[in-house]
């Protein structure tokens, strides 16, 4: 059987398999970056509000803010953990190898990045690709609540541990959390493995191209991408 994710993994090069243990953690919705009480109409008017941004550590060594890209009318949503080096230069979400694999999954579905939005849970870089700390997830989180009242999105997708904490509120593994559907605040969330994730350890291309496969699914269902570019 044909396996469009087993493909783009293997055109890597990667050869050796190594499962992580899972990783788990909390955090909360409050704090932030001070925004307006009433949401903007676009989000380039939400990029104009927190562009220089302050309220957290990560800000001061950020090269670029990485706000988010892609479709806001798509209703589709895909939330990853933060910036690496590349996307720090660049100011755009998922522009590394990650996000190299990221749209060969997109296209596995016959998705790309006309027809998905693409935010992170923090904005800036965390040094050395580290995981966000709590004060800064908290500090950052406010505005990709933000983000999602603007989009109003069908279905969102939390790509990865940090991604998936900051929306669920849980103290579960990710590899317990994938594999089934979630809701927050009535909007259907699916949890599957961030990118790159898949490249340092390929046995996780199955369970994502699982995931992938329902996600596709349910996009059917909801009549989604919507207003695709």
């Amino acid at each position: 059987m044909r396996d469009p994710l087993w493909n783009a993994v293997k055109s890597f090069g990667i050869t050796e398999v190594a499962l992580p243990a899972p990783v788990s953690g909390t955090v909360t919705e409050e704090g932030g970056p001070a925004v307006s009480t009433t949401p903007p109409m676009t989000m380039e008017e939400l990029l104009s509000e927190v562009a220089g941004c302050t309220r957290c550590r990560l800000s001061q060594g950020r090269n670029k803010l990485v706000f988010g890209a892609g479709n806001p009318d798509s209703g589709i949503l895909l939330v990853g953990e933060g910036p690496g080096a590349t996307e720090d230069m660049q100011g755009l979400p998922f522009v590394g190898r990650a996000g190299e694999l990221l749209d060969r999954i997109l296209e596995a579905i016959e998705l790309d990045r006309r027809s998905v939005y693409i935010a992170n849970v923090v904005k800036c870089r965390p040094p050395g690709n580290r995981v966000p700390a709590p004060d800064e997830v908290d500090a950052c989180f406010p505005v990709l609540l933000r983000q999602i009242e603007i989009m109003k999105p069908g279905v969102i997708v939390a790509l990865g541990a940090s991604a998936a904490l900051a929306l669920l509120g849980t103290k579960k593994g990710i590899g317990s959390l994938r594999g089934e559907m979630y809701e927050f605040r009535g909007t259907r969330v699916m949890v599957t493995y961030h990118p790159a994730a898949l490249l340092r350890s390929p046995a996780l291309k199955r369970p994502v191209w699982e995931d992938m496969k329902k996600l596709s699914a349910l996009l059917k269902e909801k009549g989604l991408p919507r207003n695709a570019r």
